[in-house]
């Protein structure tokens, strides 16, 4: 079923953007009757196309969003590596992204380049939570310095760090210690991995995690991590 995103609903109706409403019509050639999905302000709605101005809600349909809250704080890899990452972020139900200049990065963004590069990761992210059927669109940040992670005030409550040097506690593990989480951070190290300074530099508050004996992928770590989290935390039943 075709998706589309509105920022609102009145009289159960809604109106599509222009962009949209012309995608609609002239590209999927939706006609009058046609149903649609709609979502709006993180609810996922059942509706059919009235003509060319609107359309009708007819029944709310059930969240996609899980319940626990996962922001992936990455690393920033070389080429368009980020593109992907933020890309399937978005397809598996990541919240938030946070970009992080850290000292193995082999690409260092300039401050003047900053806005552009969320602006397109945002947009990506957009088109993959749409594709998804994600009520939520997950946010993107502008790169930050690693540094500055332990201070910044919408850090989760829980944040773990895959490493290569951890030991003993994995995502299972990980889970069983910390029932009842409602929010997660996830940090994952560049081409090169994490720094032994780097991992000091976080302190307490970031919690070293193994994924196996397997050395993963930047572009992959992340990814495998919030998939387990979200499968042992029962959010792809």
């Amino acid at each position: 079923m075709h998706r589309f995103y509105v920022d609102s609903i009145e009289n159960g109706k809604c109106r599509l953007s222009s962009e949209d409403m012309h995608h609609a019509l002239h590209v999927l050639r939706l006609r009058t009757g046609e149903q649609a999905e709609i979502i709006c302000q993180e609810n996922r709605y059942l509706a059919v196309l009235l003509g060319q101005e609107s359309l009708e809600i007819t029944k709310q349909l059930s969240s996609t969003e899980p319940s626990l809250e996962i922001s992936l704080f990455q690393g920033v890899p070389k080429g368009d590596k980020m593109d992907w990452i933020v890309q399937k972020a978005a397809e598996i139900g990541i919240v938030r992204i946070v970009p992080v200049m850290m000292q193995r990065c082999v690409v260092k963004l300039l401050p003047q380049d900053y806005e552009k590069k969320r602006s397109r990761w945002e947009r990506i992210a957009r088109e993959a939570g749409k594709q998804s059927g994600r009520c939520r669109i997950p946010t993107v940040t502008t790169p930050v310095r690693l540094s500055d992670l332990p201070s910044l005030p919408t850090l989760p409550e829980t944040c773990i760090v895959p490493w290569e040097e951890a030991q003993g506690i994995g995502p299972r593990a990980f889970i069983l210690s910390h029932p009842g989480m409602r929010s997660l951070g996830i940090l994952i190290g560049p081409e090169g991995g994490i720094d032994a300074e780097e991992m000091q530099l976080l302190g307490p508050g970031f919690i070293p995690v193994t994924l196996g004996p397997r050395i993963l992928r930047t572009e992959t770590a992340g990814l495998a991590a919030a998939s387990a989290i979200l499968a042992l935390s029962g959010e792809m039943e």
